[in-house]
């Protein structure tokens, strides 16, 4: 029997509503709404589409928008004064620095000095730091592990005392997602680059996170039947039937997965679209803990 398609459009709309809901009723009782700022370094397409993409979330969801665009020639030094001014700025509860930015400033650099009270992507390692501890809190979670987490708890499945498996461990994304799961009482077990037999480790899990950056790596014989597969990845795969000579795919292989899991995300229209609603939950939260909601 086939997988049951997780719709992340659907999720993400719904956590989309639930944030418009409770900036609405943060206006009517304080005046104030949360502000959003976003970076921009340079002039890369992709990063200008994301930047558009987030505006027009904050405005749907009633977030104030903030933003400044610097030139691909811009000096670290420059970014940092940028960064420092939003940090100082009361009506501003978040601060997303878009990256890549161009080779010559220190990316390190410039995320930790972000307020870490502001860090809505949640890289500040103050936060990753409280993620990993037991007993702490962190103020922010990165947004793409935190959607991971909420397709799953959003669609029923149980995560406690299961066993999962994140493939990929970048700051981004594996790291803290093995993190979470780990939070929720999961048994987790990373595959990497030098994991020898990967596909035998992913037979036995209840969950498996793919975020390794490898088109269609996941195949569905790596897969436990009826295990539920979230698919991080993003990739063009050569498709001369396509108008743009390409489609999207994720790391996981979906059509030999869909056939052995019993829930699955599809790419697009998975992982992705909770991404930009996280963002701005982490926002709303932000907000919440400046007006002391």
């Amino acid at each position: 029997m086939a997988a049951e398609i997780i719709d992340g459009k659907a999720i993400a709309q719904t956590v989309r509503d639930e944030v418009r809901d409770k900036v609405s009723a943060m206006r009517a009782a304080t005046g104030k709404a949360p502000g959003l700022a976003v970076v921009l370094v340079g002039e890369r397409k992709d990063s200008q589409t994301y930047v558009r993409s987030k505006k027009k979330a904050c405005e749907e969801a009633g977030i104030a928008s903030f933003g400044t665009d610097l030139p691909e020639d811009a000096t670290e030094e420059e970014v940092l004064a940028v960064v420092a001014a939003y940090n100082a700025d009361p009506n501003v509860h978040g601060i997303l620095v878009q990256l890549p930015m161009p080779k010559h400033i220190d990316e390190e650099r410039v995320l930790s000095a972000i307020d870490y009270e502001k860090d809505v992507d949640g890289f500040h390692p103050l936060n990753i730091g409280r993620l990993s501890q037991r007993g702490r809190e962190p103020l922010f979670v990165p947004c793409t592990p935190r959607g991971c987490i909420e397709l799953l708890e959003r669609t029923g499945v149980p995560i406690a005392g299961k066993e999962a498996v994140v493939v990929g461990r970048s700051n981004v994304v594996g790291t803290p997602a093995a993190l979470l799961l780990q939070r929720r009482d999961a048994t987790v077990t990373i595959v990497h680059s030098r994991t020898p037999n990967p596909e035998e480790i992913c037979r036995r899990a209840d969950i498996v996170i793919a975020a390794c950056g490898q088109m269609e790596m996941v195949k569905g014989s790596w897969l436990k039947p009826g295990c539920a597969v979230i698919d991080v990845g993003i990739n063009a795969k050569d498709d001369a039937t396509k108008k743009r000579g390409y489609r999207l795919v994720g790391d996981v292989e979906f059509e030999t997965a869909k056939e052995v899991a019993g829930h699955i995300t599809p790419v697009p229209g998975g992982v992705g679209p909770m991404t930009i609603a996280i963002l701005l939950q982490n926002t709303l939260e932000g907000a919440e803990r400046a007006f002391g909601q």
